[in-house]
């Protein structure tokens, strides 16, 4: 079976504290493996490469993926080093995110552990700037994979998710913009874009992404949508409105929901409404990847149903 989408990156063990509660919801996260279930929840045949602890919280996430449907044919165990842990609190300023995850499994990966044929057989690869930042070996299995895609002939989508607990503003950067000029999908936030860019008006960020070599920069704008621009054309689209609860993971939830749409579809303006729906519905309920939508919940949510 050709897989559509490959992901690469850290999952974590997440405890996510309920609101007017001090007990912590237990789940998996980590931002590729968000955007890997969310792109299976809407219909992509996805596979996910890392490498996780020999613990119970590394069965879980496993256990996780497979009743999910995700392939994990080449998932590494490290019997010397544990899986990750993060958490999740809410206070007035929205979630804040607090880690273990020093010396875990996955930031022990390097660049000779990449499957390269295996990231080649699949039609797209996901990866991000957190797959990266975790190490310096895990940021050269990065590059790795990109090459062994981008020689493949393959859509290689990177997400500028900064985390700035995990390395200066700096480094991650140069990092991050030279990734960007080996991928076909820019999928930066707002946020974190004007931080790496030094710009705040979207449309010239989206210009800055695309001026690196991006083919199709999908830049999210929380509440508010997402700008999506080729060389040819731009459009933003407006979100879909609901009651939020929870933002962890929308963003990883539109890459997920992106993808899906783009490789079914070759629409990114398509994808991106697609994408807009299936975020928003992602902040009903706690934790990353519990509240992430079906395809069909996604048409539905845009009336078609």
């Amino acid at each position: 079976m050709t897989l559509d989408i490959v992901g690469m990156g850290e999952p974590l063990i997440e405890l996510n504290q309920t609101r007017g509660s001090d007990g912590y919801r237990p789940g998996v996260g980590g931002d590729t493996s968000n955007a890997i279930v969310a792109a299976a929840r809407c219909g992509a045949r996805t596979g996910y490469f890392t490498a996780l602890g020999d613990d119970v919280f590394g069965r879980s996430i496993l256990e996780m993926w497979r009743g999910e449907g995700v392939d994990v044919s080449q998932v590494r165990i490290d019997a010397g080093a544990a899986t990750g842990i993060y958490f999740v609190t809410h206070g007035p300023q929205g979630h804040e995110f607090s880690y273990m995850r020093a010396g875990s499994a996955a930031s022990r990966v390097a660049p000779t552990d990449v499957p390269q044929a295996y990231v080649a057989s699949a039609r797209a690869l996901h990866v991000s700037a957190i797959s990266q930042a975790i190490s310096a070996s895990a940021a050269d299995a990065v590059f790795a994979a990109i090459d062994a895609a981008r020689g493949a002939g393959r859509i290689v989508c990177y997400d500028t998710n900064l985390r700035l607990k995990l390395w200066p503003l700096r480094r991650a950067r140069a990092i991050i913009h030279e990734a960007i000029r080996s991928a076909d999908i820019a999928r930066p936030g707002l946020d974190d874009a004007q931080k790496l860019t030094g710009l705040d008006d979207p449309d010239a960020i989206a210009d800055f992404y695309l001026s690196l070599g991006a083919k199709i920069v999908a830049l999210t704008l929380g509440a508010d949508g997402s700008l999506v621009a080729t060389p040819d054309r731009r459009e933003r689209i407006a979100s879909v409105r609901v009651e939020a609860v929870d933002a962890t993971g929308a963003g990883d939830a539109y890459d997920g929901a992106f993808l899906a749409e783009y490789l079914r579809t070759n629409d990114p303006f398509r994808a991106a409404r697609f994408a807009n729906a299936a975020a928003a519905l992602s902040t009903q309920g706690y934790g990353a990847v519990a509240p992430l939508p079906t395809r069909a919940a996604v048409l539905a949510a845009l009336g078609e149903a």
